[in-house]
């Protein structure tokens, strides 16, 4: 590493909130996961620091970008999937500094993906793949096709997600990669609705039918995190006190399209409470089967 890059970080090794520094390097002449910088530098800190402070640097024509990042930031990250690059630049990136170990032990995390962390994630991505497959289907019986197709894109990049979680891995930006080796049937359908001869209409339609099934094969998986959540309980929750549960996760804007497909489904039941108007009700939900 030369030495004016270590001239950037060199201070921060000194400082006891520094926990961690991570460097990537640029792969192509144009690369989406350093931006097109040169190299990426990823300091972490102690939740003290605020949540992240970007910089940019320039030396000898080489660009360089230097994330800091606390350690709330970063896990939030992780679990939500809101920068996915993150767990790019964490696995793959080389290692500058390590306090007491503390990257060691966090990729150890990563590697491990603890079954809560799985469930949340499950949670998030599945609430998404209903939203865009539901968005999708009733685009496509408008005949809005092009509309529909950007849907049902989407919505195979959160079943491709799902699967990855599933296996126990963290979906990262290259995640048709990972799914071709995990789950090349899934990896098929992109495939088909992407590079397939169809008319976009019949191609819809054939991922549609595929989708649906998916869907539903995955419904119990993907629930868990929020079923089991509601069985915390054992008398009915509130809409509302159900996103103020959740509302450190990143499925809280999709909750309400999640818990109609439930129930359609039958996973949960709702619980009429009257409300001061005239045959009007509270609509409240519980878990099948779990109240009277």
């Amino acid at each position: 590493m030369d030495d004016r890059l270590r001239q950037l970080y060199q201070d921060r090794t000194s400082d006891d909130s520094t926990l961690g520094i991570i460097v990537i390097e640029k792969r192509a002449q144009e690369d989406a996961n350093t931006d097109n910088f040169d190299r990426v530098l990823l300091v972490i800190l102690e939740d003290s620091h605020p949540a992240w402070i970007l910089k940019h640097y320039e030396y000898d024509s080489i660009k360089v970008a230097m994330h800091l990042v606390n350690r709330r930031q970063l896990n939030s990250w992780l679990l939500n999937s809101s920068n996915r690059r993150a767990v790019d630049w964490v696995l793959n990136g080389k290692v500058l500094f390590d306090r007491n170990e503390y990257l060691k032990e966090f990729k150890q995390r990563l590697a491990e993906f603890p079954i809560e962390e799985r469930q949340i994630k499950i949670g998030g991505e599945f609430s998404k793949l209903i939203r865009r497959f539901t968005d999708g289907k009733l685009l496509y019986r408008e005949h809005h096709y092009l509309d529909a197709y950007n849907q049902i894109i989407h919505a195979l990049h959160h079943l491709a997600r799902l699967s990855v979680i599933e296996h126990g891995f963290y979906p990262e930006v290259t995640v048709w990669q990972q799914v071709k080796k995990i789950e090349p049937k899934l990896h098929k359908l992109y495939s088909e609705l992407v590079t397939g001869a169809e008319s976009i209409e019949k191609r819809l339609e054939l991922l549609l039918i595929a989708n649906e099934f998916e869907l539903m094969t995955k419904s119990k998986m993907g629930s868990t995190h929020l079923l089991q959540l509601m069985a915390s309980k054992s008398t009915p929750w509130s809409i509302q006190e159900l996103k103020e549960q959740l509302s450190h996760h990143e499925y809280t804007l999709d909750l309400s399209i999640l818990v109609e497909f439930l129930v359609q489904k039958g996973y949960i039941d709702v619980v009429k409470e009257d409300t001061k108007g005239q045959v009007i009700y509270h609509r409240k939900y519980t878990v099948k089967g779990q109240l009277s």
